[in-house]
Protein backbone atom coordinates (compact mmCIF):
# COMPACT_ATOMS: atom_id res chain seq x y z
CA UNK A 1 0.00 0.00 0.00
CA UNK A 2 1.42 3.36 -0.96
CA UNK A 3 1.63 6.48 1.20
CA UNK A 4 -0.04 9.83 0.75
CA UNK A 5 3.27 11.23 -0.49
CA UNK A 6 3.38 8.53 -3.18
CA UNK A 7 -0.14 9.47 -4.26
CA UNK A 8 0.77 13.16 -4.50
CA UNK A 9 3.89 12.37 -6.49
CA UNK A 10 1.86 10.43 -9.05
CA UNK A 11 -0.34 13.48 -9.66
CA UNK A 12 2.57 15.26 -11.41
CA UNK A 13 1.68 13.37 -14.56
CA UNK A 14 0.69 15.87 -17.22
CA UNK A 15 -3.05 15.83 -16.61
CA UNK A 16 -5.12 18.56 -18.29
CA UNK A 17 -7.49 20.15 -15.73
CA UNK A 18 -9.58 23.30 -16.11
CA UNK A 19 -11.56 24.67 -13.13
CA UNK A 20 -14.53 26.75 -14.28
CA UNK A 21 -14.15 30.29 -13.00
CA UNK A 22 -10.48 29.67 -12.21
CA UNK A 23 -8.95 28.57 -15.52
CA UNK A 24 -6.24 25.96 -16.20
CA UNK A 25 -4.51 24.20 -13.32
CA UNK A 26 -0.77 23.71 -13.67
CA UNK A 27 -0.36 21.64 -10.50
CA UNK A 28 -3.37 20.29 -8.62
CA UNK A 29 -1.25 19.64 -5.52
CA UNK A 30 -0.71 23.39 -5.00
CA UNK A 31 -3.59 25.16 -6.77
CA UNK A 32 -5.98 26.92 -4.30
CA UNK A 33 -9.04 25.20 -5.78
CA UNK A 34 -7.62 21.67 -5.62
CA UNK A 35 -4.80 21.40 -3.06
CA UNK A 36 -7.05 20.85 -0.02
CA UNK A 37 -8.72 17.82 -1.61
CA UNK A 38 -5.34 16.41 -2.64
CA UNK A 39 -4.32 16.63 1.02
CA UNK A 40 -7.50 14.82 2.11
CA UNK A 41 -6.87 11.97 -0.33
CA UNK A 42 -3.26 11.77 0.84
CA UNK A 43 -4.56 11.51 4.41
CA UNK A 44 -6.83 8.65 3.29
CA UNK A 45 -3.75 6.66 2.22
CA UNK A 46 -1.72 7.60 5.31
CA UNK A 47 -4.40 6.38 7.73
CA UNK A 48 -3.41 2.84 6.77
CA UNK A 49 -0.07 3.41 8.53
CA UNK A 50 -1.62 4.96 11.65
CA UNK A 51 -1.75 2.43 14.54
CA UNK A 52 -5.05 3.89 15.74
CA UNK A 53 -6.66 3.08 12.37
CA UNK A 54 -5.04 -0.20 11.43
CA UNK A 55 -7.52 -2.62 13.03
CA UNK A 56 -10.28 -0.79 11.15
CA UNK A 57 -8.50 -0.39 7.81
CA UNK A 58 -6.37 -3.54 7.54
CA UNK A 59 -7.37 -7.19 7.23
CA UNK A 60 -6.49 -9.65 9.94
CA UNK A 61 -2.95 -11.06 9.56
CA UNK A 62 -2.68 -14.08 7.27
CA UNK A 63 -0.45 -17.08 7.99
CA UNK A 64 2.61 -14.98 7.19
CA UNK A 65 1.48 -12.04 9.30
CA UNK A 66 0.65 -10.01 6.19
CA UNK A 67 -2.22 -7.53 6.28
CA UNK A 68 -3.71 -5.62 3.37
CA UNK A 69 -6.15 -2.69 3.08
CA UNK A 70 -9.72 -3.76 3.74
CA UNK A 71 -11.06 -0.90 1.60
CA UNK A 72 -9.30 -2.25 -1.50
CA UNK A 73 -9.90 -5.96 -0.88
CA UNK A 74 -13.02 -7.57 -2.42
CA UNK A 75 -15.28 -9.27 0.19
CA UNK A 76 -15.50 -13.04 -0.11
CA UNK A 77 -17.52 -13.73 3.06
CA UNK A 78 -20.18 -12.00 5.13
CA UNK A 79 -17.51 -11.27 7.77
CA UNK A 80 -15.37 -9.61 5.10
CA UNK A 81 -18.37 -7.51 4.06
CA UNK A 82 -19.09 -6.35 7.61
CA UNK A 83 -15.43 -5.42 8.14
CA UNK A 84 -15.45 -3.51 4.85
CA UNK A 85 -18.67 -1.74 5.86
CA UNK A 86 -17.14 -0.62 9.17
CA UNK A 87 -14.07 0.71 7.37
CA UNK A 88 -16.18 2.62 4.82
CA UNK A 89 -18.34 4.05 7.61
CA UNK A 90 -15.33 5.16 9.68
CA UNK A 91 -13.53 6.88 6.80
CA UNK A 92 -16.74 8.57 5.65
CA UNK A 93 -17.38 9.98 9.12
CA UNK A 94 -13.80 11.30 9.32
CA UNK A 95 -14.76 13.65 6.47
CA UNK A 96 -18.33 14.26 7.59
CA UNK A 97 -19.57 12.29 4.56
CA UNK A 98 -18.12 14.87 2.20
CA UNK A 99 -15.35 12.75 0.65
CA UNK A 100 -17.68 10.63 -1.41
CA UNK A 101 -15.23 9.20 -3.97
CA UNK A 102 -12.03 7.69 -2.62
CA UNK A 103 -9.81 4.81 -3.78
CA UNK A 104 -12.21 2.61 -1.78
CA UNK A 105 -15.00 3.72 -4.08
CA UNK A 106 -12.72 2.83 -6.99
CA UNK A 107 -12.35 -0.73 -5.71
CA UNK A 108 -16.15 -1.04 -5.61
CA UNK A 109 -16.35 0.29 -9.17
CA UNK A 110 -13.87 -2.38 -10.22
CA UNK A 111 -15.94 -5.02 -8.40
CA UNK A 112 -19.05 -3.88 -10.27
CA UNK A 113 -17.27 -4.08 -13.61
CA UNK A 114 -16.08 -7.63 -12.92
CA UNK A 115 -19.57 -8.64 -11.84
CA UNK A 116 -21.23 -7.30 -15.00
CA UNK A 117 -18.70 -9.04 -17.24
CA UNK A 118 -19.22 -12.29 -15.32
CA UNK A 119 -23.01 -11.99 -15.51
CA UNK A 120 -23.32 -11.14 -19.21
CA UNK A 121 -20.88 -13.95 -20.10
CA UNK A 122 -18.33 -11.80 -21.85
CA UNK A 123 -15.03 -13.24 -23.06
CA UNK A 124 -12.84 -15.04 -20.54
CA UNK A 125 -10.00 -12.72 -21.51
CA UNK A 126 -11.98 -9.58 -20.56
CA UNK A 127 -13.07 -11.12 -17.26
CA UNK A 128 -9.47 -12.00 -16.39
CA UNK A 129 -8.29 -8.49 -17.26
CA UNK A 130 -10.97 -7.01 -14.97
CA UNK A 131 -10.08 -9.50 -12.24
CA UNK A 132 -6.37 -8.66 -12.52
CA UNK A 133 -7.12 -4.94 -12.32
CA UNK A 134 -9.17 -5.50 -9.15
CA UNK A 135 -6.43 -7.70 -7.65
CA UNK A 136 -3.80 -5.00 -8.30
CA UNK A 137 -5.55 -2.40 -6.15
CA UNK A 138 -4.64 -3.59 -2.61
CA UNK A 139 -0.92 -3.32 -3.34
CA UNK A 140 -0.77 -0.37 -5.72
CA UNK A 141 -3.73 1.62 -4.38
CA UNK A 142 -4.48 3.16 -7.76
CA UNK A 143 -7.39 5.64 -7.62
CA UNK A 144 -10.24 4.75 -10.01
CA UNK A 145 -13.41 6.81 -10.42
CA UNK A 146 -16.47 6.39 -12.64
CA UNK A 147 -18.47 8.27 -15.26
CA UNK A 148 -21.81 7.15 -16.67
CA UNK A 149 -21.10 8.51 -20.13
CA UNK A 150 -24.18 10.71 -20.48
CA UNK A 151 -24.26 13.55 -23.05
CA UNK A 152 -24.15 17.25 -22.26
CA UNK A 153 -26.96 19.60 -23.26
CA UNK A 154 -25.25 20.67 -26.49
CA UNK A 155 -25.20 17.10 -27.78
CA UNK A 156 -28.80 16.47 -26.73
CA UNK A 157 -29.98 19.46 -28.76
CA UNK A 158 -28.28 18.58 -32.04
CA UNK A 159 -30.71 18.58 -34.99
CA UNK A 160 -29.71 15.10 -36.20
CA UNK A 161 -30.77 12.43 -33.72
CA UNK A 162 -27.82 10.27 -34.78
CA UNK A 163 -25.44 12.97 -33.53
CA UNK A 164 -26.86 13.21 -30.00
CA UNK A 165 -24.65 10.58 -28.39
CA UNK A 166 -22.06 11.72 -25.88
CA UNK A 167 -19.16 9.91 -27.51
CA UNK A 168 -18.13 8.86 -30.98
CA UNK A 169 -16.05 5.84 -31.94
CA UNK A 170 -13.36 7.33 -34.19
CA UNK A 171 -11.56 4.04 -34.91
CA UNK A 172 -11.54 0.43 -33.76
CA UNK A 173 -8.46 -1.72 -34.39
CA UNK A 174 -6.77 -4.75 -32.89
CA UNK A 175 -4.66 -2.39 -30.77
CA UNK A 176 -7.60 -0.50 -29.25
CA UNK A 177 -10.21 2.17 -29.86
CA UNK A 178 -10.12 5.94 -30.30
CA UNK A 179 -12.86 8.03 -28.68
CA UNK A 180 -14.00 11.64 -29.11
CA UNK A 181 -16.83 13.48 -27.34
CA UNK A 182 -17.88 15.08 -24.07
CA UNK A 183 -19.51 13.40 -21.08
CA UNK A 184 -21.44 14.92 -18.21
CA UNK A 185 -20.94 15.35 -14.48
CA UNK A 186 -19.16 12.94 -12.17
CA UNK A 187 -16.93 13.27 -9.12
CA UNK A 188 -13.22 13.49 -8.29
CA UNK A 189 -11.83 12.89 -11.78
CA UNK A 190 -9.33 15.72 -11.31
CA UNK A 191 -7.83 13.79 -8.37
CA UNK A 192 -8.14 10.21 -9.66
CA UNK A 193 -5.67 8.29 -11.79
CA UNK A 194 -8.04 6.12 -13.82
CA UNK A 195 -11.58 6.65 -15.08
CA UNK A 196 -14.09 3.91 -15.96
CA UNK A 197 -16.61 5.08 -18.56
CA UNK A 198 -19.77 3.07 -19.21
CA UNK A 199 -21.20 4.25 -22.52
CA UNK A 200 -24.95 4.88 -22.74
CA UNK A 201 -25.08 4.66 -26.53
CA UNK A 202 -24.07 1.76 -28.71
CA UNK A 203 -20.92 2.38 -30.74
CA UNK A 204 -20.99 2.49 -33.67
CA UNK A 205 -24.72 3.40 -33.82
CA UNK A 206 -26.88 0.39 -34.58
CA UNK A 207 -24.18 -2.12 -33.68
CA UNK A 208 -25.68 -3.16 -30.35
CA UNK A 209 -22.21 -2.91 -28.81
CA UNK A 210 -21.65 -0.92 -25.63
CA UNK A 211 -17.89 -0.56 -25.18
CA UNK A 212 -16.90 0.35 -21.63
CA UNK A 213 -13.32 1.35 -20.99
CA UNK A 214 -10.77 2.36 -18.35
CA UNK A 215 -8.63 5.33 -19.33
CA UNK A 216 -5.84 7.12 -17.42
CA UNK A 217 -6.85 10.64 -16.43
CA UNK A 218 -3.59 11.93 -17.92
CA UNK A 219 -4.19 10.26 -21.31
CA UNK A 220 -3.30 12.49 -24.30
CA UNK A 221 -6.40 14.29 -25.55
CA UNK A 222 -8.37 13.89 -22.29
CA UNK A 223 -9.42 17.12 -20.55
CA UNK A 224 -11.09 17.36 -17.11
CA UNK A 225 -13.36 20.40 -16.73
CA UNK A 226 -14.55 20.83 -13.14
CA UNK A 227 -17.37 22.91 -11.76
CA UNK A 228 -16.57 26.17 -10.00
CA UNK A 229 -15.36 25.73 -6.41
CA UNK A 230 -17.95 25.87 -3.65
CA UNK A 231 -18.18 29.33 -2.09
CA UNK A 232 -16.14 29.37 1.09
CA UNK A 233 -14.33 31.79 3.35
CA UNK A 234 -10.54 31.75 3.15
CA UNK A 235 -10.37 31.52 6.95
CA UNK A 236 -10.58 27.79 7.84
CA UNK A 237 -12.24 28.67 11.17
CA UNK A 238 -15.22 29.90 9.12
CA UNK A 239 -15.08 27.05 6.60
CA UNK A 240 -14.07 23.92 8.53
CA UNK A 241 -15.83 21.64 6.01
CA UNK A 242 -16.08 23.59 2.76
CA UNK A 243 -12.44 24.63 3.00
CA UNK A 244 -11.35 20.98 3.02
CA UNK A 245 -13.87 18.82 1.20
CA UNK A 246 -14.63 20.18 -2.28
CA UNK A 247 -14.39 17.24 -4.71
CA UNK A 248 -15.02 19.39 -7.83
CA UNK A 249 -17.51 17.37 -9.87
CA UNK A 250 -16.35 17.29 -13.45
CA UNK A 251 -17.07 16.94 -17.13
CA UNK A 252 -14.57 15.03 -19.27
CA UNK A 253 -13.78 15.89 -22.88
CA UNK A 254 -12.21 13.37 -25.25
CA UNK A 255 -10.30 14.52 -28.32
CA UNK A 256 -9.16 11.40 -30.19
CA UNK A 257 -8.23 9.58 -26.99
CA UNK A 258 -6.69 6.16 -27.51
CA UNK A 259 -7.83 3.28 -25.26
CA UNK A 260 -5.67 0.12 -25.38
CA UNK A 261 -7.52 -3.09 -26.23
CA UNK A 262 -6.82 -4.55 -22.77
CA UNK A 263 -8.76 -1.66 -21.20
CA UNK A 264 -11.87 -2.05 -23.39
CA UNK A 265 -14.76 -4.23 -22.18
CA UNK A 266 -18.11 -5.35 -23.57
CA UNK A 267 -20.70 -3.62 -21.40
CA UNK A 268 -24.49 -3.46 -21.43
CA UNK A 269 -27.14 -0.73 -21.84
CA UNK A 270 -27.72 1.50 -18.82
CA UNK A 271 -30.47 0.25 -16.52
CA UNK A 272 -30.93 2.07 -13.23
CA UNK A 273 -33.16 -0.66 -11.80
CA UNK A 274 -30.81 -3.58 -12.46
CA UNK A 275 -30.30 -5.25 -9.09
CA UNK A 276 -26.73 -6.47 -9.63
CA UNK A 277 -25.53 -3.93 -12.16
CA UNK A 278 -22.33 -1.96 -12.35
CA UNK A 279 -23.25 0.40 -9.50
CA UNK A 280 -24.50 -2.17 -6.98
CA UNK A 281 -21.55 -1.86 -4.55
CA UNK A 282 -21.33 1.89 -5.26
CA UNK A 283 -24.89 2.41 -3.97
CA UNK A 284 -23.81 0.86 -0.67
CA UNK A 285 -20.87 3.28 -0.52
CA UNK A 286 -23.18 6.23 -1.35
CA UNK A 287 -25.52 5.28 1.47
CA UNK A 288 -22.69 5.14 4.00
CA UNK A 289 -21.63 8.61 2.89
CA UNK A 290 -25.15 9.97 3.39
CA UNK A 291 -25.33 8.23 6.75
CA UNK A 292 -22.07 9.93 7.80
CA UNK A 293 -23.53 13.34 6.94
CA UNK A 294 -26.67 12.49 8.91
CA UNK A 295 -24.62 11.32 11.89
CA UNK A 296 -22.58 14.52 11.82
CA UNK A 297 -25.83 16.51 11.82
CA UNK A 298 -27.03 14.53 14.85
CA UNK A 299 -23.66 14.92 16.58
CA UNK A 300 -23.70 18.68 16.02
CA UNK A 301 -27.27 18.92 17.32
CA UNK A 302 -26.34 17.00 20.47
CA UNK A 303 -23.26 19.15 21.06
CA UNK A 304 -25.21 22.37 20.46
CA UNK A 305 -27.97 21.25 22.82
CA UNK A 306 -25.33 20.98 25.53
CA UNK A 307 -23.27 24.05 24.73
CA UNK A 308 -26.33 26.28 24.19
CA UNK A 309 -27.98 25.11 27.45
CA UNK A 310 -30.90 23.42 25.65
CA UNK A 311 -30.51 19.73 26.46
CA UNK A 312 -33.39 19.85 28.98
CA UNK A 313 -35.70 21.89 26.76
CA UNK A 314 -38.71 19.69 25.77
CA UNK A 315 -38.83 20.98 22.18
CA UNK A 316 -35.11 20.43 21.72
CA UNK A 317 -35.31 16.94 23.23
CA UNK A 318 -38.09 16.07 20.78
CA UNK A 319 -35.96 17.31 17.88
CA UNK A 320 -33.02 15.24 19.08
CA UNK A 321 -35.25 12.16 19.25
CA UNK A 322 -36.41 12.79 15.67
CA UNK A 323 -32.83 13.10 14.44
CA UNK A 324 -31.83 9.95 16.33
CA UNK A 325 -34.68 7.91 14.82
CA UNK A 326 -33.74 9.08 11.33
CA UNK A 327 -30.09 8.17 11.77
CA UNK A 328 -30.72 4.83 13.42
CA UNK A 329 -33.26 3.77 10.79
CA UNK A 330 -30.64 4.17 8.08
CA UNK A 331 -27.91 2.47 10.11
CA UNK A 332 -30.21 -0.47 10.86
CA UNK A 333 -30.91 -0.89 7.14
CA UNK A 334 -27.18 -0.88 6.44
CA UNK A 335 -26.56 -3.50 9.13
CA UNK A 336 -29.31 -5.68 7.67
CA UNK A 337 -27.76 -5.34 4.20
CA UNK A 338 -24.52 -6.84 5.48
CA UNK A 339 -26.15 -9.53 7.64
CA UNK A 340 -28.28 -10.78 4.72
CA UNK A 341 -25.86 -10.42 1.78
CA UNK A 342 -26.31 -11.60 -1.80
CA UNK A 343 -23.88 -13.73 -3.80
CA UNK A 344 -22.88 -12.33 -7.19
CA UNK A 345 -21.90 -13.89 -10.50
CA UNK A 346 -18.30 -12.82 -9.84
CA UNK A 347 -18.16 -14.87 -6.63
CA UNK A 348 -18.06 -11.97 -4.17
CA UNK A 349 -20.65 -11.02 -1.56
CA UNK A 350 -22.82 -7.97 -2.08
CA UNK A 351 -24.86 -6.06 0.53
CA UNK A 352 -28.53 -6.93 0.17
CA UNK A 353 -29.77 -4.41 -2.36
CA UNK A 354 -33.30 -4.12 -0.94
CA UNK A 355 -31.93 -3.05 2.45
CA UNK A 356 -29.46 -0.64 0.81
CA UNK A 357 -32.29 0.92 -1.19
CA UNK A 358 -34.39 1.29 1.97
CA UNK A 359 -31.46 3.05 3.64
CA UNK A 360 -31.07 5.41 0.69
CA UNK A 361 -34.78 6.21 0.55
CA UNK A 362 -34.90 6.97 4.27
CA UNK A 363 -31.84 9.23 4.21
CA UNK A 364 -32.98 11.22 1.18
CA UNK A 365 -36.50 11.51 2.59
CA UNK A 366 -35.37 13.02 5.91
CA UNK A 367 -32.35 15.00 4.70
CA UNK A 368 -34.08 18.37 4.36
CA UNK A 369 -35.90 18.02 7.67
CA UNK A 370 -32.66 17.17 9.50
CA UNK A 371 -31.00 20.27 8.06
CA UNK A 372 -33.93 22.43 9.14
CA UNK A 373 -33.71 21.13 12.71
CA UNK A 374 -29.98 21.87 12.94
CA UNK A 375 -30.42 25.37 11.47
CA UNK A 376 -33.09 26.20 14.01
CA UNK A 377 -31.78 24.51 17.14
CA UNK A 378 -29.10 27.05 18.23
CA UNK A 379 -31.23 30.10 17.43
CA UNK A 380 -29.89 33.26 15.79
CA UNK A 381 -26.45 32.64 17.29
CA UNK A 382 -25.87 30.39 14.28
CA UNK A 383 -25.94 33.45 12.02
CA UNK A 384 -24.06 35.89 14.25
CA UNK A 385 -21.26 33.67 15.52
CA UNK A 386 -17.83 35.41 15.42
CA UNK A 387 -14.60 34.31 13.75
CA UNK A 388 -11.42 33.47 15.62
CA UNK A 389 -9.80 36.59 14.17
CA UNK A 390 -12.38 38.79 15.94
CA UNK A 391 -10.80 37.83 19.25
CA UNK A 392 -7.46 39.35 18.26
CA UNK A 393 -8.68 42.78 19.33
CA UNK A 394 -8.68 42.86 23.18
CA UNK A 395 -11.70 45.16 23.43
CA UNK A 396 -13.75 43.14 20.94
CA UNK A 397 -12.63 39.89 22.60
CA UNK A 398 -13.99 41.09 25.95
CA UNK A 399 -17.28 42.12 24.36
CA UNK A 400 -17.60 38.82 22.51
CA UNK A 401 -16.88 36.89 25.70
CA UNK A 402 -19.72 38.81 27.35
CA UNK A 403 -22.01 38.09 24.36
CA UNK A 404 -21.17 34.42 23.70
CA UNK A 405 -19.34 33.07 26.76
CA UNK A 406 -20.67 31.60 30.00
CA UNK A 407 -22.29 28.44 31.29
CA UNK A 408 -18.99 26.56 31.33
CA UNK A 409 -17.96 27.39 27.75
CA UNK A 410 -15.95 30.22 26.27
CA UNK A 411 -17.10 32.43 23.43
CA UNK A 412 -14.43 30.92 21.18
CA UNK A 413 -15.63 27.39 21.91
CA UNK A 414 -19.22 28.26 21.10
CA UNK A 415 -18.18 30.13 17.96
CA UNK A 416 -16.18 27.16 16.64
CA UNK A 417 -19.11 24.77 17.05
CA UNK A 418 -21.58 27.22 15.54
CA UNK A 419 -19.33 27.77 12.52
CA UNK A 420 -19.10 24.03 11.98
CA UNK A 421 -22.89 23.73 12.13
CA UNK A 422 -23.23 26.62 9.66
CA UNK A 423 -20.86 24.94 7.21
CA UNK A 424 -22.78 21.67 7.58
CA UNK A 425 -26.26 22.96 6.70
CA UNK A 426 -26.03 26.55 5.43
CA UNK A 427 -22.96 26.68 3.16
CA UNK A 428 -22.24 26.39 -0.52
CA UNK A 429 -20.87 22.89 0.13
CA UNK A 430 -24.21 21.80 1.56
CA UNK A 431 -26.04 23.22 -1.46
CA UNK A 432 -23.63 21.44 -3.80
CA UNK A 433 -24.28 18.12 -2.06
CA UNK A 434 -28.06 18.47 -2.35
CA UNK A 435 -27.87 19.37 -6.04
CA UNK A 436 -25.33 16.66 -6.83
CA UNK A 437 -27.30 13.84 -5.21
CA UNK A 438 -30.44 14.95 -7.04
CA UNK A 439 -28.73 14.63 -10.41
CA UNK A 440 -26.04 11.99 -9.94
CA UNK A 441 -28.03 9.51 -7.86
CA UNK A 442 -31.44 10.28 -9.34
CA UNK A 443 -32.90 11.70 -6.15
CA UNK A 444 -35.62 10.21 -3.99
CA UNK A 445 -37.87 9.15 -6.90
CA UNK A 446 -35.13 7.02 -8.47
CA UNK A 447 -34.33 5.30 -5.18
CA UNK A 448 -38.01 4.60 -4.53
CA UNK A 449 -38.30 2.99 -7.95
CA UNK A 450 -35.22 0.88 -7.29
CA UNK A 451 -36.67 -0.39 -4.04
CA UNK A 452 -39.98 -1.19 -5.77
CA UNK A 453 -38.17 -3.10 -8.52
CA UNK A 454 -35.94 -5.05 -6.13
CA UNK A 455 -38.57 -6.00 -3.52
CA UNK A 456 -39.41 -9.62 -4.31
CA UNK A 457 -41.85 -10.71 -1.58
CA UNK A 458 -45.11 -9.54 -3.16
CA UNK A 459 -46.44 -13.04 -3.86
CA UNK A 460 -45.18 -14.45 -0.56
CA UNK A 461 -46.96 -11.80 1.49
CA UNK A 462 -50.15 -11.63 -0.56
CA UNK A 463 -50.63 -15.40 -0.50
CA UNK A 464 -49.75 -15.64 3.20
CA UNK A 465 -53.21 -14.24 4.05
CA UNK A 466 -54.85 -17.48 2.85
CA UNK A 467 -54.66 -19.10 6.27
CA UNK A 468 -56.39 -16.14 7.91
CA UNK A 469 -59.49 -15.88 5.70
CA UNK A 470 -62.57 -18.11 5.86
CA UNK A 471 -62.98 -18.78 2.13
CA UNK A 472 -60.79 -20.38 -0.51
CA UNK A 473 -58.82 -17.82 -2.57
CA UNK A 474 -56.84 -18.71 -5.71
CA UNK A 475 -53.11 -18.19 -5.63
CA UNK A 476 -52.24 -14.64 -6.55
CA UNK A 477 -49.43 -13.41 -8.82
CA UNK A 478 -48.20 -9.86 -8.22
CA UNK A 479 -44.78 -10.28 -9.80
CA UNK A 480 -45.62 -7.59 -12.37
CA UNK A 481 -45.15 -5.04 -9.57
CA UNK A 482 -41.40 -5.61 -9.90
CA UNK A 483 -41.52 -4.47 -13.52
CA UNK A 484 -41.74 -0.85 -12.49
CA UNK A 485 -40.19 1.51 -15.01
CA UNK A 486 -37.60 4.00 -13.78
CA UNK A 487 -38.54 7.68 -13.92
CA UNK A 488 -38.32 8.72 -17.59
CA UNK A 489 -35.38 10.85 -18.61
CA UNK A 490 -36.31 14.30 -19.78
CA UNK A 491 -35.76 14.82 -23.51
CA UNK A 492 -35.06 18.44 -24.49
CA UNK A 493 -37.13 19.95 -27.30
CA UNK A 494 -34.83 20.55 -30.25
CA UNK A 495 -35.20 23.90 -31.99
CA UNK A 496 -34.01 23.52 -35.58
CA UNK A 497 -34.43 27.23 -36.35
CA UNK A 498 -31.74 29.91 -36.37
CA UNK A 499 -29.97 30.23 -32.98
CA UNK A 500 -30.52 33.44 -31.07
CA UNK A 501 -27.47 35.72 -31.11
Amino acid sequence: MRTGADYKENLHDGRDVWVLGEGPVDDITTHPATSAMVDEYATWYDRHFDPDWQDTLLTKPDGNGHRQPVLLTPPETADDLRHLGKAISATHFAGGGNVTHTPAYGALISLGLLNVLSRVDESTEEIEVARDYLASLPKGGRFLTYAGGGPLIGARLRPDENDRAAMRLVSDTADGIVISGKIQMHTSTAFAEDLLVSTRNDMPPGSGRYPWFIVPVNAPGLKVVTRRPAARHKNPFLSPLSGRFDELDSMVWFDNVFIPRNRVFGGEPANRNRRQGLVCWMLWHHSYGWLAKAELTLGLALALAEIMGLKDNPQTVEQLVELTVNVQTTRTCMAAAELEPEMTASGYVLPNQVHVAAAGVNTLRVRQRMGEILRGLPGSSLINAPADTDFADPVMAAELEDAFGGGGYTAMQRAALLQLAWDQVSSGLDGREAAFELHASGGLDAWRHQLAAWFDRHNELANAVHDLVQVEIPAMDLSSLQEVAPPPRRIPQVNTGTPNP
